[in-house]
């Protein structure tokens, strides 16, 4: 295989005429152009060029190997160049999967911020549940999956795949705002009819139930976190929802709790060992960034 630093001494040869000035445009010595120009020809099995006193002139094999070296040699300095634009940020993209909640509130801040600096790198998203974001990360439909788990959630689906916590997002009982005297505790819903997500989605409000003693009477069911708040304010059930859903938007019309010790824990999850790509490397910093300012928010409101 021939050596891109030879053909790169044979094209400045061509060029400027003699060792001495290609020594001199390269910054070589001018023994090491002649032992590059000797190895080359070794390799190549026929002479490139004729000596002529103190000049060079290039054979007909000669001619022809710096017409494709040329060519070659920009080739490789024009990937070059277009590689250092994505470790300059100056192209690149990152594909994002997120819940909801996270769409509605973490998401918008970090695309803001990081399309602000980096204005040429291409961000896609799709509102997606962790498993099946976790599913799209493996599978190499996104680069950075935004999930949630909880404290019992089972660690599965994770081989090859890097959480790093971003923050813990407590859980608030919701009741209607009509009754400004309604109880503020879990357990004094046992009886009353509940809202709540999917089966798959749900994960959030069994535990805490089941923690203050009860199994909670599900006749609504939704996925919605705007649905649920719209039907707890109109007094038709009571539900939960994390800080992150609360924090995307708040229907008036209904009160929220704080459930002591209950949460979740929000994490970005990317595939497979450091280092990332750079703008996948610059997103995850700038989401970060956003949650820690989020995070500080939920640590100083005690309700919402």
């Amino acid at each position: 295989m021939l050596d891109l630093i030879r053909l790169r001494v044979l094209v400045a040869v061509a060029q400027e005429g003699s060792v001495t000035a290609a020594a001199d445009s390269l910054g070589y010595a001018q023994p090491s152009i002649s032992h590059h120009l000797r190895q080359l020809e070794s390799e190549v099995g026929v002479p490139l060029f004729q000596r002529a006193g103190r000049g060079l002139r290039l054979t007909d094999a000669g001619a022809v190997l710096v017409r494709r070296a040329t060519e070659i040699l920009g080739h490789v300095d024009a990937a070059v160049a277009e590689v250092e634009t994505y470790a300059g940020l100056r192209a690149g993209r990152v594909r994002l999967a997120a819940f909801p909640s996270a769409l509605a509130s973490l998401i918008p801040q970090a695309m803001a911020a990081f399309t602000s600096q980096y204005p040429d790198v291409s961000i896609s998203l799709v509102d997606a549940e962790p498993p099946k974001a976790l599913a799209m990360l493996r599978n190499n439909d996104v680069d950075v999956a935004v999930v949630f788990a909880h404290a019992d959630t089972p660690d599965v689906g994770l081989k090859h795949v890097t959480l790093t916590t971003l923050l813990d997002d407590p859980l608030y009982l919701i009741t209607s705002a009509r009754n400004a005297d309604a109880a503020n505790e879990i357990t004094d819903y046992a009886g009353e009819t509940w809202i709540a997500g999917c089966p798959s989605c749900r994960a959030h409000l069994l535990t805490a139930c089941n923690r203050a003693g009860f199994v909670p009477r599900i006749e609504f069911e939704t996925d919605d976190y705007v649905a649920v708040q719209a039907l707890v304010a109109s007094g038709s059930g009571v539900s939960t929802l994390p800080a992150l859903a609360l924090h995307a938007h708040q229907n008036p019309g209904i009160r929220a709790h704080r459930i002591p010790g209950e949460r979740r824990t929000v994490s970005v999850a990317t595939y497979g060992k450091p280092p990332l790509a750079p703008a996948i490397d610059a997103f995850v910093s700038t989401l970060a960034a956003i949650s820690d300012s989020v995070r500080e928010r939920f640590e100083l409101d005690g309700h919402l």
